[in-house]
């Protein structure tokens, strides 16, 4: 018989900031662990988190990820958390290091990419060591993107 998989609930994006493949040169990325409270795990089991105007950044031998939104979880009253915090980023000292010597040194940016639960239900922060793009560039990747899409119904009408 053919078995049919199902999606798993705890595997699955989010937030996502698309704009940053637009406005970013992503380089390299690595996955890094979040250290939350639980408002703001089932906060983000709502799956109402934005990451669009977020950044992280090296600071005294940590990572942070700076202007993240988790809006308060409802039901948890006064308990809850600040929806702007501050959020620490768990990476290993070697990959701290690699963010911290591209930050300093060549000029990059460390810009998250997108927020999901993992296999075994932690939440995760895929991070990218990007360039920012030049105004050109930007203009090439829309022109590309066109094509692309122009090729595409070109294709399709001609079957």
């Amino acid at each position: 018989m053919n078995q049919v998989k199902k999606a798993d609930p705890n595997n699955r994006t989010v937030a996502e900031n698309r704009k940053a493949r637009f406005s970013y040169e992503v380089l390299d990325t690595i996955e890094t662990g979040l250290v939350l409270t639980g408002t703001e795990v089932k906060s983000l089991r709502q799956g109402q988190a934005n990451i669009q105007e977020s950044y992280a950044s090296a600071e005294s031998g940590e990572i942070w990820l700076i202007n993240s939104y988790l809006p308060e979880y409802l039901q948890a009253n006064r308990f809850n958390h600040e929806p702007r915090r501050r959020r620490k980023l768990l990476v290993s000292k070697r990959e701290m290091a690699k963010l911290a010597q591209s930050v300093e040194r060549d000029g990059m940016t460390l810009v998250p990419l997108k927020i999901y639960f993992n296999d075994r239900g932690r939440a995760k922060l895929l991070l990218a060591i990007a360039r920012g793009k030049k105004l050109h560039d930007k203009r090439e990747t829309e022109k590309q993107r066109d094509w692309s899409r122009e090729k595409g119904r070109l294709l399709k009408e001609r079957g």
